[in-house]
């Protein structure tokens, strides 16, 4: 017995200075090799902060007065922790929500008694109202998860321009796709935390920037207003009407017909959502002979007292070139290829001045081929074959001329009638007149892209284009009004029909470009119809006039004789503008 205990001793001895080599050990691993500082902290970063995703309040969009077009409003999901619930009043607060949330009680006592730690109540968010009558119900375990959404008060007023934000929170079409970056502010990923001085300001998120567009509320009404009544007037099917200022390239309007609300775009198709002034590619017809003369002249290949014999037919490349009343008009002058609005003649001034010298106009010069850079999603590009393209031959210079075999936008060939209305400058069309951040404001500084010709050859089409429409046979007489003097040009174009692998032997595009007033313009303008059945003279012009009568009033254009009087009196009508 007495040898046992000394052994029974050494072994406990044996063990207890293992014991205390291996806690030795450790405390030289806490001190070398492990910060307890930071395990402490990370323990209480993993107890006590919750990582969250800080989304930033969307930047709002205004018209250039300020009225508001896109905006944000704070809708709620309702959920509930189950387990935070008393078992005893389920049906109580059951009752309670379903009176509140409109929801079947018997569906929310069976949310109320799942096992799950939270179980969301509403399928989609609800309104603030709602909100705050759950709230006032101050169910401890019921809880509102803020949800932003994007609201457009003025409806589908001018819906393909502003665009649309999706589920996804991201801007789509429009102005909402193209300045997403700018609209959507900067997320932030913070912890938060329960702890009230633990709150860091610094973890708001930036806001976006607020934008204000060129466009007038008033002016895009007006516009919307006016296409639509032609629409269901002359029987077209859909179309585009643009308003701008030549002078320094701000859209004051752009409308399209199919259009959407993009309060509701889920419920709208791809054809009513697209702005189609700007993505609609199309083959202009006669209003592009524009184009061509002022090319032409501005070559001083073909000079203002330029005649030749129109013929009935002209035959090129192996095709034939008719005269839209498939007549020939004998000996013509220039003014007249575009008063009477003649094929043959654009396309004999064409084949003189060449394809080298024509081509490098409608290409490097006007940009036919290219994008106007509009800051909108969604733009296309125009279409022009030249020479050496595998589909391009002879008859193209001919049909180009006058606006076939060749595509552009609305937008495009707006901006090819500002050339003439600007003395020859091309000013970048642009839809954002500034954007603020904070105190910080980022204004739009207009420029010119080019210029396509000289201010003396633009200044002599907008002599002609005047007599197109102030002269009795001029082809745009109908879209004369009274007291203004106005430039313009018509266009009936072809429309192919790929249904028969041709052009429609019915159906046209019918489109009216000018400015006014002439000698100083203030306000382009080009409305197309889509699928109609007569000449642009007998559709797009009476429409145009009928949308300036308006117009002048709304911007408060004074007529020829009041700038005149203006003018004796010593006074100015530069600086005479209609829009805010």
């Amino acid at each position: 017995m007495i040898d046992v205990l000394p052994r029974r001793l050494s072994l406990l001895t044996v063990l207890l200075i293992a014991v205390g080599v291996l806690m030795l050990a450790r405390l030289g691993s806490f001190q070398f090799q492990f910060d307890a500082a930071a395990y402490l902290r990370d323990s209480a970063d993993t107890s006590y902060h919750t990582p969250r995703e800080s989304v930033p309040d969307r930047g709002r969009i205004f018209d250039r007065n300020g009225e508001l077009l896109a905006g944000n409003e704070m809708f709620y999901i309702i959920g509930v922790s189950p387990n935070l619930i008393n078992e005893g009043s389920k049906a109580d607060v059951a009752r309670k929500l379903s009176e509140k949330l409109g929801i079947d009680e018997a569906q929310l006592l069976i949310a109320l008694q799942s096992n799950a730690e939270y179980v969301p109540l509403t399928k989609t968010p609800v309104a603030t109202d709602i909100a705050q009558k759950v709230t006032a119900l101050n169910i401890y375990g019921v809880k509102l998860d803020p949800k932003p959404r994007r609201t457009y008060p003025q409806g589908s007023l001018a819906g393909p321009v502003i665009g649309f934000v999706g589920g996804d929170g991201r801007g789509y079409v429009g102005v909402e796709g193209a300045l997403n970056d700018y609209l959507a502010g900067q997320t932030r990923f913070t912890q938060d935390s329960p702890i009230p001085f633990e709150i860091n300001t610094n973890n708001v998120p930036q806001p976006g920037d607020d934008v204000y567009l060129t466009i007038d509320r008033s002016l895009q009404y007006l516009a919307e207003s006016s296409l639509q009544d032609a629409i269901t007037k002359y029987g077209s099917t859909g179309g585009s009407l643009i308003i701008m200022d030549p002078r320094n390239g701000e859209i004051l309007a752009m409308a399209s017909y199919p259009t959407f609300d993009p309060n509701s775009f889920s419920k709208a198709d791809a054809d009513s959502i697209k702005n189609r002034a700007i993505s609609d590619l199309y083959e202009p017809g006669s209003v592009f002979k524009i184009v061509s003369m002022a090319s032409a002249l501005d070559s001083k290949i073909i000079p203002r007292n330029w005649t030749y014999n129109d013929t009935a037919v002209l035959t090129i490349g192996g095709r034939n070139i008719y005269n839209w009343d498939h007549a020939g008009h004998g000996s013509t002058i220039f003014d007249d290829v575009l008063i009477k609005s003649l094929n043959i003649g654009t396309s004999t001034a064409a084949m003189i001045v060449g394809p080298t010298i024509f081509y490098k106009y409608l290409a490097d010069k006007w940009g036919v081929n290219a994008r106007t850079g509009i800051d909108m999603e969604g733009e296309a590009t125009g279409v022009l074959h030249q020479p050496g393209d595998s589909v391009w031959s002879d008859s193209y210079l001919a049909t180009n001329s006058f606006g076939q075999g060749l595509q552009v936008t609305p937008l495009q060939m707006l901006s090819y009638v500002n050339v003439i209305a600007n003395n020859g400058q091309m000013m970048q069309p642009h839809i954002v007149l500034r954007r603020v951040r904070g105190d910080t404001v980022f204004k739009a500084a207009p420029f010119a892209m080019r210029a396509p010709i000289s201010a003396d050859t633009a200044h002599q089409m907008r002599d002609v284009l005047v007599e197109v429409v102030s002269k009795t046979n001029g082809e745009g007489h109908p879209a004369m009004v009274r007291g203004y003097t106005i430039a313009g040009k018509t266009g009936t174009a072809q429309l192919y029909n790929p249904d028969i692998l041709a052009y429609d032997p019915i159906l046209q595009e019918a489109t009216f470009v000018g400015f006014l007033p002439a000698d100083e313009p203030r306000v382009s303008i080009l409305i197309k119809l889509d699928k109609v059945n007569k000449y642009a003279s007998e559709t797009a012009a009476p429409a145009f006039a009928e949308l300036v009568k308006r117009l002048v009033v709304l911007m408060n254009i004074p007529t020829d004789a009041e700038r005149q009087k203006l003018q004796q009196q010593g006074g100015s009508t530069s600086q005479i503008i209609g829009v805010r």
